[in-house]
């Protein structure tokens, strides 16, 4: 059986079940989308999709001839920009995640619900055409064509590897796709998480930022789900969760790879289902949330290691923007320098508006291992100690070493993470072994210090 629509349509479906693809005919064109092209003989995918413009397949896994999966493979070889969403009549973690491995959008489970069918067809259609409208922007992006600039004035950039990135946020900000920030500590995940929330549709609504490397077992359901009166010892009135909290808005997972496992699985159903219940309670509460996730770590190394579930993944993952570390953007070092020089002399009521000629050397030959954060906090540090109306190398030389320094090593070169570990043993020693001060300085959190510590043996100072 196979009926091809004359319009052009964006969908093809294939199901060996003749009577499902009819009801799911019926119900795109109840819903007033276009009229689907509809195939029963999976052998004839692939000339289909040769010959005819789809942006969306929907594929049933098991199938006479061949079999989805096979079909799916094929098809991201020849065309990866196609999305594809699978259906299956078996509820499988295993098979879901292979077929997002193979590079599928979704898969829903048959019976088919009508009012999900849709849901994910639209966002699979959204995704298309977000992703295609990013590829026609080309490889080189401008600051002046971004069509909200004013929304991104609080995150001062001028190197390009960062237009890219307003684009992407800018882009993405109008779907309403779990998104995926990436980064060092440091780079703005958070910043840029809120200029996507403040560019949504969801503006309006609240905007929730949650650390989930500060959840413990105990705690985890409790914060985020909320509890009902009486639920246990204390609860004397019923609290609401984070993702109540943020209903209607976004709500902000920062550092997602640091969940225990076992949490992460809990996550990963209120993901899917839209509802959770409180503690202590059976009543079901729909949830309305966009979630935007982010990480300082390489999260498919995570996965791969077994720290990370990778079904949860796909499901944050419909969309990743990626944060460049300070150092691969050498142009942003200086007009960030000048603006925390601006936004802390103010602060502190000093008149000191420059930066001394050896000190704007020594920032840009710096690899910033805790990024804007870092740089930041040298600013702002160095201004205290300032006496004069520019800032000078000699304020800040206790917390950034000088660009002799740099070029001293020039005979001998390190790696990154050999210049990370040599900065954070400098610091520790000039802070004599303080490790609160000393993540103060570095720009990043004490436990991500500590973590970062155990990597390399113990250096000899003294630790408090």
């Amino acid at each position: 059986m196979e009926s091809i629509p004359d319009n052009k349509t964006p969908v093809l479906v294939v199901d060996d079940d003749v009577s499902l693809l009819f009801s799911i005919k019926g119900i795109l064109l109840s819903a007033g989308m276009s009229e689907p092209a509809i195939v029963s003989d999976s052998r004839r995918v692939m000339e289909l999709v040769r010959k005819h413009h789809f942006h969306l397949v929907l594929l049933d896994i098991i199938m006479p001839h061949t079999n989805g999966m096979d079909i799916l493979q094929q098809l991201k070889r020849e065309f990866p920009a196609i999305e594809c969403v699978m259906i299956t009549a078996i509820d499988e973690v295993s098979s879901a995640v292979q077929a997002m491995r193979f590079g599928a959008y979704d898969y829903l489970v048959k019976p088919l619900q009508s009012e999900k069918l849709l849901i994910v067809i639209n966002n699979a259609l959204e995704r298309y055409d977000l992703k295609h409208g990013l590829a026609l922007f080309g490889r080189r992006q401008l600051f002046s064509d971004l069509k909200n600039p004013m929304a991104f004035k609080d995150m001062v950039a001028e190197d390009e590897a960062m237009a890219l990135v307003f684009h992407q946020a800018e882009s993405c900000a109008s779907s309403d796709y779990n998104l995926v920030i990436t980064g060092e500590t440091g780079t703005g995940k958070e910043m840029l998480a809120r200029i996507v929330h403040s560019l949504s549709y969801r503006a309006n609504h609240p905007f929730i930022a949650v650390n989930m490397g500060a959840f413990s077992k105990t705690l985890f359901e409790d914060e985020l789900f909320g509890h009902a009166k009486g639920a246990y010892t204390g609860a004397v009135a019923e609290r609401k969760g984070f993702f109540e909290a943020a209903q209607g808005g976004t709500l902000f997972l920062d550092e997602i790879t640091e969940l225990d496992q076992e949490l992460q699985g809990k996550l990963l159903r209120v993901i899917e289902e839209r509802e959770l219940s409180q503690l202590g309670s059976t009543e079901i509460r729909n949830i309305d949330v966009r979630i935007i996730a982010a990480t300082n770590r390489d999260i498919r190394k995570e996965i791969k290691e077994g720290r990370f579930r990778e079904d949860l993944f796909y499901r944050l993952n419909r969309f990743q923007i990626k944060i460049p570390p300070l150092r691969e953007r050498k142009n942003d070092i200086l007009p960030l320098a000048h603006h925390f020089l601006k936004v802390h002399a103010t602060r502190n009521q000093k008149a000191i508006d420059s930066l001394s000629p050896d000190l704007r050397d020594s920032l840009l030959s710096y690899p910033f291992p805790g990024n804007v954060r870092e740089l930041e906090n040298i600013i702002a540090a160095a201004i205290v100690l300032e006496k004069g109306k520019a800032l000078t190398l000699s304020s800040a030389r206790e917390l950034v070493p000088s660009s002799s320094f740099h070029q001293s090593q020039k005979d001998q070169l390190y790696t990154l993470a050999e210049m990370e570990r040599q900065h954070i043993e400098w610091v520790l020693e000039a802070t004599g072994g303080n490790r609160t001060h000393t993540a103060k300085i570095l720009g990043i959190g004490l436990r991500t210090l500590q973590r970062k510590l155990r990597l390399f043996p113990e250096p000899t100072t003294g630790r408090k």
